[in-house]
Order: C-alpha cells, then structure tokens, then sequence
C-alpha cells in the first residue's frame, strides 16, 4: 500500500521524469515520506507494547486481591503504631525511665589488716574506705509530658551506702532513698523543685561509674556538706547556670527535734530545735565546650550534738548551753573535659563556731587535683588511668567541723583526724589536729560500654599519728587496695 501511495503522488506530477524542478520536489517527497514510515514503526511498537503489559482479567484480579490484602496489613500495622505512640505519650509507662548499676567492690585495708568483698553490707557509719561504694543504685525518673517544661519526679535508692543509711539523721541507717526530687519547669530557663537533695559542692559525683576513681577524695568525704531536704529555683541560659535552695541544715530530714531537755547522765544538753534554715547555691559557667568553672556556698546553723556525751556528732563542746553553731563553706572547683582527658580542680574553705574538739571554733580547707586519660590498645581494648592528689588542713583547735567527726579520745583512728594522743598525754592545752593528704592511682578497663573495672592503691597520710592499726598502735599513715566491677544498665 505504501508503494502505492508512492507512485500514485509520482504520477500525479505530468512530466515530472524529465524536469530539473521537479525532481527536487520528488526527493523532497521521498523524505517525507521516509520520515513518516519512521514515525508509523515506533508507534506500532509502542502499541505492541502496551498491549504485552495489559494483564488479562484472571491476573487483574489477582492483583486485585493481593493490593487489597496488603492495603489492610498497611492499615493494620499504622494502627498499631499509633497505639504504641500514643502509649509513650500518655498511657502508665511514657516518660517513664529506670537506669543504675551494681558495684562490688574488694578492698584491703592494711591499718585494720582485714581485706573482703563489699557488696550490700549494711554499715551506717562511713568512712573513706567504705563510702558510697559496694551497693546498688537504682534511679526512676517519671516526666510528665514532652518537650523542655515538662515536669519530672525522680527517685535514686542505695540500700547501704546512700545519704539515707549514712548520713541523714545522724547516720541511723535503714533509710534506703538516696534522693527524692520533684522538678518543675517553670520556662526554658527556670525551674523550681522541691525534696532531698545531695550538695551542690565539688567536682565529685556520688555515682561509682560516673567516677574515674574507686574511692571518693578528702574534700567529698570530710570537706563538702552532704545532703539536704528542701525547696529551690534554678536557671540557666547560654554559658550561665545556678541554683539556689532553701533547705534544713545538711545532714537531716527534718525541720523539728524533739528532745528539748537535758541528759541527766552527765548534764549536756540535748538537741533541740533548730529554726534557722540553710541557704546553699551554685554557679557555674562554661568557658568552653571542654571547661567549665563553678562554685558554691553554704551558710547556716548546724546543730552539734547528736546523742548524749561527747561521743558522738558533729563538733564536741561538752557542758555549754548552746547546742548550735554557725556553719559557713564555700568553694570552687573547675572541670576540663576534651575526648579522653578530663582534669579537675578544687579549692575549700569552711569554718564553724564551737565544733573543734577543744569546743572553738572548727577551721578547714584544702584542695583536691585529679587527672585522667583514656586510651586503646590491641590486646585489652580500651583502658583508662587516674592520679589525685588530696590536702585537707584541719589543725585548729584540736580538729572536726564539716564532715570529720572526732571522737571522746579526740582522734578518728580510721579516717586519721584528730589530736595526737601523745600530746594530750603530755598535758598540753594547745594541740592541734591533724593536717591530712592522700595520693590516689586507678588503673581502668572498659571490656563494654556496660562493664567498667577498677583497681586502685591509695596512700593516706596525716601530720600526726592517728590512723589507728589493729594492735592499738597509733601511726601517721595508711594504705588501702581495691577493686571493683561496675555494671550499668
């Protein structure tokens, strides 16, 4: 038909054989034509093709069937998603979160030549070779809501070596909340919260695998206040933050004491009611995304007698009518944290009216320097090292104040505080107490990002000869080993 159609334009053309003219418009004809038949073959083709595609009526219902089906495990499994969501967000368990970590510990001790596990052993007096290590700490926290101002409640429990065994009420123990606090937003920059609260002093953390050392330093165990119950505000904007709180004084939980008489024994007084609050506050500002520098106060009045005769409590002025003193601590400590180095620093001054051990005032400061390093090698993985140096000056009249608690001796045979039983012997009326240092190397592996292990040696020291051995004999210094196993979850 095509040659047809051909020939039939060529005859249409009289003459068109022997005229120059028109065999151009021949030519021109042709590739017309040539052109069209192109075209006509790629359509043919592209009709072929759709025609291949085209399922036939069993398959396009087949198909049919299969998209329905797969339409409703798409619905299905969206509807389960939005019930998980909506479960997250507002059903019992949103916000809701629970982390802590278990930390057996070994330690030897050479002045009381004994050496075990320490792991949940219930001891209520504390010390630095078995401080807030050996225990179980669990932390639950519940936020209400999402998004900066939402507010929390959060609850951390140790057993046996929390705030709640050791150091609240006088360290009667059996008390297994470590912190309770309610934290309410009041904006992106302020925030109010409310309940028991750990010092806002120092460089150190009370959590072992937040801790580069196994052990706590000097000026966390016998410097800085330790736990409070009550009320603050909190802000913080660009490189700025602090914090204020309104709290009983350090140590206990209540606001009230009962016992208003006297002790008929021996004629001291007992603890009576202490109406005049705490004020602690921190600030801090970050120099860098690596440094960062603080500082806190506390000022206040702490009662001094926590039992009857001089045997026990926080400062000794046996006989006087007055069961308070005023308390005042400050300090400032910097951070400096850069991949795996991290640097700390702290300075301490604290003083305190009539709780040294000759019944003035008690005086103390001192300085706390730690470094550590991280590292990888080839055949035990990653690994860490820690060194500090600790000084605490605790001479003036006889010692005590803050945390060091001397007994009716005069001295703390443990922890290497106190007079020198040598000078009282002697008659003196002027003896001082003991200035204290201790030198701290740890040696950390991290087999997983859950598992930490430690090993440390510690060296203690003191100006005079305190630290009391297992015979009875007094020394000037003391050495402890541990090891420890932390586990987070």
């Amino acid at each position: 038909m095509k040659r047809i159609l051909i020939s039939a334009l060529i005859a249409a053309l009289p003459g068109a054989a022997l005229a120059d003219a028109k065999a151009d418009e021949i030519t021109r004809l042709r590739a017309q034509m040539q052109q069209l038949q192109q075209q006509m073959a790629a359509l043919q083709k592209a009709v072929d093709a759709a025609a291949a595609s085209q399922p036939s009526p069993a398959a396009a219902a087949a198909g049919d069937d299969a998209n329905s089906e797969l339409k409703e495990r798409v619905a299905n499994m969206e509807l389960k998603v939005d019930k998980l969501n909506t479960a997250a967000t507002d059903g019992p368990l949103a916000g809701l979160s629970i982390t802590g970590y278990l930390d057996p510990t070994y330690v030897y001790n050479r002045a009381q030549n004994s050496a075990g596990f320490q792991f949940l052993n219930h001891q209520n007096s504390y010390a630095y070779s078995n401080s807030t290590f050996g225990d179980v700490y669990l932390d639950i926290k519940k936020t209400f809501g999402v998004g900066p101002t939402a507010p929390s409640a959060e609850i951390t429990i140790m057993p046996n070596r929390g705030s709640g065994n050791t150091l609240l009420d006088g360290g009667s123990g059996n008390n297994i909340i470590n912190t309770a606090v309610i934290n309410f937003p009041l904006s992106d920059t302020w925030s109010v919260n409310a309940g028991l609260q750990n010092s806002f002093g120092g460089y150190e953390v009370q959590q072992s695998n937040q801790m580069v050392t196994l052990s706590h330093g000097l000026l966390y165990d016998f410097s800085d206040p330790g736990s409070y119950v009550g009320a603050g505000v909190a802000w913080s904007h660009d490189v700025w933050a602090w914090k204020f709180l309104l709290a009983n004084e350090q140590y206990r939980t209540h606001a009230n004491l009962a016992n208003t008489g006297t002790n008929a024994a021996n004629g001291n007084p007992q603890v009576k009611s202490n109406n005049t609050p705490t004020v602690t506050a921190r600030v801090d500002y970050t120099w860098s995304s690596a440094l960062d520098l603080g500082g806190s106060f506390n000022a206040g009045r702490q009662t001094l007698l926590t039992g009857s005769g001089c045997s026990g409590g926080f400062g000794y002025q046996c006989g006087a009518t007055d069961p308070y003193s005023n308390y005042f601590f400050v300090e400032a400590d910097a951070s400096y944290t850069l991949g795996d180095v991290i640097y700390n620093a702290e300075l301490d001054y604290g003083q305190q009216q009539k709780a040294a051990w000759n019944g003035g005032q008690a005086q103390w400061y001192g300085v706390s320097l730690l470094g550590h390093r991280k590292w990888m090698t080839d055949t035990l993985g990653k690994m860490g090292a820690t060194l500090r140096y600790d000084y605490l000056n605790d001479s003036k009249n006889g010692g005590g104040g803050g945390g060091v608690a001397l007994g009716s001796g005069g001295y703390d045979g443990v922890n290497g505080f106190g007079v020198d039983p040598a000078c009282l012997a002697s008659g003196a009326t002027d003896c001082k107490g003991a200035n204290r240092q201790a030198l701290t190397a740890d040696l950390l592996f991290f087999p997983t990002d859950q598992l930490t292990l430690k090993l440390e040696y510690r060296h203690d020291w003191a100006s005079q000869a305190v630290f009391q051995r297992n015979d009875g004999s007094l020394k000037r210094s003391n050495d402890m080993l541990g090891a420890q196993a932390v586990y987070s979850f």
